[in-house]
């Protein structure tokens, strides 16, 4: 009798240290928003390199267990594997890590070689201080709606790097909601593109880029770096990386340095960065009023940002003369995701006129928002810290 007593005392601890006893709707919800990231990464292809492992993380992180059992495998237990690999995204070592990759990756060339460019990228992050601003009216604090605004940048690394020290109880939230905006670039900005654009505009021909020095791309970097972080220093540690990672490329004596930032460093990075944010949103902190409105804002924020672009180019258009004027559609492309953006403007001005060419344009307006969103991440953080 005693043995039975005793076997079944240990058959309810094992039940009650499972994941069927510990699972609440909660926890189920989100273990539905793991797998439709995954569906939409391999069924429609939408950054397949980002929401794969962010999908995968969100299942990682909400499979149920005791949390009184001291099994120390939460993400948020001091100790655990997945706390110490998180401990990259709380201290901000991964976003600049992913920009050394970006900046290995990168080609100036169409910023370089039509400077003004570059303002259109800038006025795509009208999008992170129109969000800013909701978000205050909404009641968030300052650094709290700095951290929602940063998502009209759609540039993930970017969000969590501010999102990090500004509201380290948002980083779920923020990152989630910014790589999604990113993923979805291809259902959200057509519709506003055709709106705001006429079809006369919508087939616009660029002059061809002038041809740009090798000694141009060497210089380049250097003085962005100085400018910008002249200007924002708090911005250095992801401008730095940025820049330090493009001179890289571009010396023509650091192949394989550059081919390391640009290869299985970004990966590597890229992967912890993904399956930690995605575990992040455990259904215990993730799913609040919160994190609703975060997402709601950051809708709102990507909206404004593409809007901005796009009408900043009809404006500057005002001042063009015929032969010089610029295809509005690659105001869209101000915002940094890279080089998605740049590629539906693409898409969509082939569609109205398959002769036009314009992803070497939208490039330009596209890294310029990678460096427009860092430097108005720099802004924010040296305002609110």
């Amino acid at each position: 009798m005693n043995i039975l007593l005793s076997l079944a005392e240990n058959l309810s601890m094992f039940w009650e240290n499972t994941g069927f006893a510990n699972t609440t709707p909660a926890h189920l919800v989100m273990i539905v928003i793991g797998i439709f990231f995954i569906f939409l990464a391999v069924k429609y292809e939408y950054e397949p390199l980002l929401l794969v492992p962010i999908g995968f993380g969100i299942l990682i992180g909400n499979v149920p267990f005791n949390e009184l059992a001291g099994l120390t495998i939460g993400i948020y237990e001091e100790g655990s594997v997945l706390n110490i690999l998180y401990q990259g995204v709380v201290q901000g070592w991964y976003p600049p890590l992913i920009f050394l990759g970006i900046g290995a990756m990168t080609d100036f060339t169409a910023l370089i070689s039509n400077p003004k460019l570059m303002l259109v990228g800038a006025a795509a992050q009208f999008g992170i201080f129109g969000a800013y601003f909701i978000s205050l009216q909404l009641g968030f604090e300052p650094n709290e709606a700095g951290s929602i605004g940063i998502i009209g940048g759609a540039d993930g690394p970017t969000a969590i790097f501010l999102t990090s020290r500004l509201a380290p109880n948002f980083l779920g939230a923020v990152a989630i909601s910014a790589y999604s905006y990113m993923a979805m670039i291809p259902v959200l900005q057509p519709p506003f593109m055709k709106l705001l654009t006429t079809k006369k505009e919508r087939v616009i021909k660029m002059r061809a880029p002038r041809a740009v020095s090798q000694t141009e791309k060497i210089v380049f970097p250097i003085v962005g770096l100085l400018l910008t972080t002249f200007l924002v220093p708090s911005g250095l540690p992801l401008l730095g990386m940025l820049f330090f990672g493009n001179i890289l490329k571009e010396s023509g004596v650091t192949r394989r340095l550059a081919e390391t930032a640009r290869g299985p460093l970004v990966d590597i990075i890229t992967i912890l960065l993904g399956v930690t944010v995605g575990a992040s949103t455990q259904a215990t902190t993730f799913l609040k009023l919160q994190s609703i409105q975060i997402f709601a804002i950051g809708a709102i924020s990507f909206v404004i940002a593409t809007i901005s672009g796009l009408l900043f180019v009809k404006i500057m258009n005002l001042f063009l003369k015929d032969g010089n004027k610029i295809n509005p559609l690659i105001g869209s492309a101000g915002v940094s995701a890279v080089p998605n953006s740049a590629r539906i403007s693409h898409v969509v001005g082939q569609s109205y006129d398959p002769s036009n060419y314009l992803l070497m344009h939208a490039m330009g307006p596209n890294v310029a928002g990678v460096i427009g969103s860092a430097v108005a991440a720099g802004i924010l953080l040296g305002f609110l810290v």
